[in-house]
């Protein structure tokens, strides 16, 4: 395959590489600019459902030796498993991520949610981008993904019981509770919401279908009602600006050029770029190369911060980089936990992920040590099943001993048994699924974990756990009071969270590129005209949630996608709007 050359390299199409492709795409069009995803694409109805599909869902490639879950090892039998999941395991923290066109968009809850000014008035954020700078930017990603509370109307079917159950309990707590802002598909027009399940193109072009409830949303929705990047940002890149996207390339060496368009480790990017991918979709795993004047680099939080430590140690390709390059590191405060056999029905296999939050001293009365959200969350119906197979003992006790006792009684007294049934229905009416509550918290962790390459040249994250405990603990403790107020059980969280383990995991990876006013303080410039750009390199930029200095608190994806837009305007000259053409 020929070497081609492009104005723009992007790397990876989540959030940040979405939004600088099309920006970039429309200063450049006609094929001068590249993205580069290492996951596949995935058209509506794509997406797994099975167990059998379920469990090959997972991202491992036989050339990294990344510790990752047992089962995802087993499915993968030493060879390559190039599903949508990206689950790595690290010390104190595991980290869920996602491979595809999309990005993270594929897998995301939906949520957009500026933090609060206090957030950024933390030291560690440049004065370029305290809340005031990021606004306009906010504003126009969130008419771009079309943010929007989950309508508010009379039918039946769009009612939520577990939003409602949320609410209460908010409102027993003495707590604000109010609906988010969600990027879910619910047709153009907001005061009118089409039918749910009705197809329409969204105003870039796109079919999508009004939102089925489904609670899929974080398994990808294979009726395309979420409003994932492919379907906006990357759809205007590529069917208007004829931006190239190329899935299945997993980009593994970036090397500046010198005069002469020669690989040359010691130039600083003013001839620009050369970068290295090999070929997922041939088991051969072919290298390819192409050439930029200008290389983005968005492969999320760990992708980007483990393709640049690579370069400046394994490869010594980009040794200028900044030595506070991995540091940083932030969960967002990430925890999960479930409330089993509430009072009420909770539901929580209907309806879009998250609807609502209730504040935790982040936006009021705002206490950085303890500050986090609590959502209300939902999961797929094929989990509930799950759950249901594997419920607490104590559960099972009471509906059991009903049925036996029918069964009983009706083989003594030589009757028929039809209406066994009954009792089955008993059983799965008692259901710990319909009643359980799931507790989505983040909030801000000290965001001080530090990540480095391990002896293989993986990447490897150090997590100090001990120094977040007030956060964690007041999570904790928050838990039990939703309980009470929902006549629960006490709160679980996830098995690991317990000792000796006290291991973490998180959905939101922030930091390791972060922004700073020089190399001293981070890895990416904060200054407006260079915004996003490496510190020591000409046109070698950072637009993920990798340049995220500390914990937000509120879901990431406002943050992350404003920041990139100020990258993209940075390189373009070209102040963005919402319509995107």
């Amino acid at each position: 395959m020929s070497e081609k050359n492009y104005e723009a390299i992007v790397i990876g199409s989540g959030f940040g590489g979405a939004i600088t492709a099309c920006r970039l795409s429309k200063k450049w069009p006609g094929g001068k600019v590249l993205v580069i995803e290492r996951g596949k694409r995935y058209p509506m109805g794509s997406f797994a459902r099975t167990p059998h599909h379920m469990a090959r869902n997972f991202w491992s490639v036989s050339s990294e030796t990344t510790k990752r879950p047992d089962h995802v090892k087993r499915a993968a039998r030493g060879g390559d498993l190039h599903g949508m999941f990206d689950v790595r395991n690290y010390d104190h923290m595991d980290v869920v991520m996602s491979a595809g066109l999309g990005g993270g968009s594929l897998i995301y809850a939906n949520v957009f949610m500026p933090p609060p000014a206090e957030v950024f008035e933390d030291q560690r954020w440049p004065q370029s981008c305290k809340k005031p700078e990021l606004e306009p930017y906010f504003k126009i990603v969130k008419g771009v993904l079309g943010s929007r509370p989950v309508p508010q109307t009379s039918e039946p079917r769009r009612r939520l019981v577990k939003t409602e159950l949320f609410q209460k309990a908010a409102k027993l707590a003495n707590r604000k509770s109010d609906l988010v802002d969600i990027n879910v598909f619910f047709g153009n027009d907001f005061a009118n919401p089409l039918p749910i399940g009705e197809q329409t193109k969204n105003r870039f072009g796109a079919l999508q279908t009004s939102c089925t409830y489904c609670a899929e949303c974080i398994v990808g929705c294979n009726y395309h009602a979420k409003n994932t990047v492919d379907l906006n940002y990357l759809f205007v890149a590529e069917n208007y600006f004829q931006a190239e996207i190329q899935t299945q390339r997993m980009v593994v060496k970036i090397v500046p050029r010198d005069q002469g368009g020669t690989d040359d480790p010691k130039a600083d990017g003013t001839y620009g770029y050369r970068v290295y991918s090999v070929d997922l979709s041939d088991a051969r795993h072919e290298m390819i190369s192409a050439t930029a004047t200008r290389v983005i680099v968005s492969a999320g939080t760990l992708g980007s911060t483990e393709l640049l430590l690579q370069a400046k140690e394994k490869w010594k390709t980009l040794p200028r980089i900044s030595g506070k390059l991995g540091q940083s590191f932030s969960g967002n405060g990430d925890f999960l936990s479930f409330v089993l056999g509430t009072g009420e029905p909770a539901n929580p296999n209907y309806g879009p992920t998250i609807t609502q939050r209730t504040d935790m001293n982040l936006y009021e009365r705002f206490d950085p040590m303890r500050a986090f959200l609590l959502e209300d969350a939902s999961y797929p119906s094929q989990i509930a099943w799950l759950v249901e197979g594997i419920k607490p003992g104590f559960l099972w006790l009471g509906p059991l001993w009903r049925a036996l006792k029918d069964v009983l009684k009706k083989l003594w007294g030589g009757k028929s048994l039809g209406s066994i049934g009954f009792a089955i229905s008993d059983i799965l009416g008692e259901d710990v699924s319909f009643h359980t509550c799931v507790l989505l918290c983040m909030g801000l962790d000290r965001s001080n974990g530090v990540m480095t390459l391990d002896a293989n040249h993986n990447l490897s994250i150090a997590w100090p756990y001990q120094d977040s405990l007030p956060l964690y603990n007041a999570i904790l403790e928050a838990g039990k009071d939703f309980s009470k107020h929902v006549q629960g059980h006490n709160p679980v969280a996830l098995p690991t969270w317990y000792r000796p383990a006290r291991k973490n995991i998180t959905v939101h990876p922030l930091g390791g590129c972060i922004l700073a006013d020089s190399a001293a303080g981070g890895v990416t410039s904060a200054d407006p005209r260079t915004f996003g750009q490496v510190f020591g390199y000409k046109g070698l930029y950072v637009a993920d949630g990798s340049l995220v200095p500390t914990a937000v608190g509120a879901n990431p994806v406002a943050t992350i996608s404003a920041l990139s837009e100020r990258v993209a305007e940075g390189i373009t000259g070209i102040a963005p709007d919402d319509t995107l053409r």
